[in-house]
């Protein structure tokens, strides 16, 4: 019998793996249950993916073997309370609430019966390209765990990690697509200043990027030999390169990491 999977939380994230589970087969539109404060998320959700749409975040909850906690950290509190006596011990519960720890949700839901996992994906998951951190609590089995990793697979890579680096994975890539965005914003920028018009600039920007990834994921060569490769002696490469390193780019995107993680820390 298929699983029923559940929604609390109807935003961007949680219709991004709602696509990739439907887009892949894994689930069916009548197994999917969802839940949203906001009444037009609701509406979207059942418009474009024709999921079934329940009145609370208990009725959810009930119904889910897999129940995907897809709100803001600050009000996840509001809605552990609402769930806690809803959610079977069977029942594997997935968080993508930032910077909330499973002894924070353990503590909201006021049991330690629940297979909970938590887990960090981000907004490439849209376009089936997102990276996720994954962290299970001890009541989550291998057998568990498996089956949690082939869902959230569904919409891009998703890896084991121990909770002490699940801030890491904020700032390294759940808040890392806004850094990725504003360096194609300025090459682009650059190549509209240079007469390259605007649309065009991005397309170049973006492909860069998305290739420039693509090779290093594919080659496994480490990035500074990959940069090397691109650099000619005295070439037009290495004088952008020099600029770069004399502007701090590699310690600027490294104190913000760094800003990132420690703001999670703090959430």
């Amino acid at each position: 019998m298929e699983k029923k999977i559940g929604f609390i939380g109807l935003g961007n994230m949680a219709t991004a793996i709602m696509g990739g589970l439907l887009g892949k087969q894994m689930v069916s539109p009548e197994n999917v249950i969802g839940f949203d404060k906001l009444p037009q998320a609701v509406q979207k959700a059942k418009d474009y993916y024709k999921i079934t749409a329940v009145s609370n975040e208990a009725a959810v909850a009930e119904a889910a073997d897999v129940l995907f906690l897809a709100v803001k950290p600050n009000v996840l509190q509001e809605v552990l309370a609402k769930i806690s006596s809803a959610v079977r011990p069977e029942t594997i519960v997935i968080s993508i609430a930032a910077g909330k720890t499973i002894a924070f949700i353990e503590d909201g839901l006021g049991r330690k019966d629940v297979k909970l996992i938590r887990c960090m994906p981000n907004t490439p998951a849209l376009v089936l390209e997102g990276c996720t951190g994954v962290c299970p609590n001890s009541m989550v089995s291998e057998e568990d765990l498996a089956g949690a990793l082939e869902l959230l697979r569904a919409f891009g890579t998703a890896n084991v990690v121990p909770e002490k680096l699940m801030d890491v994975v904020v700032g390294v890539s759940g808040s890392s697509p806004a850094y990725v965005f504003m360096f194609i914003e300025a090459m682009a920028d650059a190549a509209v200043a240079a007469g390259m018009p605007r649309a065009q600039a991005y397309q170049f920007s973006a492909q860069a990027v998305l290739g420039s990834a693509k090779l290093l994921l594919e080659t496994g060569k480490h990035p500074g030999e990959l940069k090397d490769m691109v650099c000619s002696p005295g070439g037009t490469t290495i004088e952008a390169v020099k600029v770069l390193e004399e502007m701090g780019f590699r310690a600027a995107v490294m104190d913000a990491v760094e800003a990132c993680i420690e703001k999670s820390k703090n959430i």
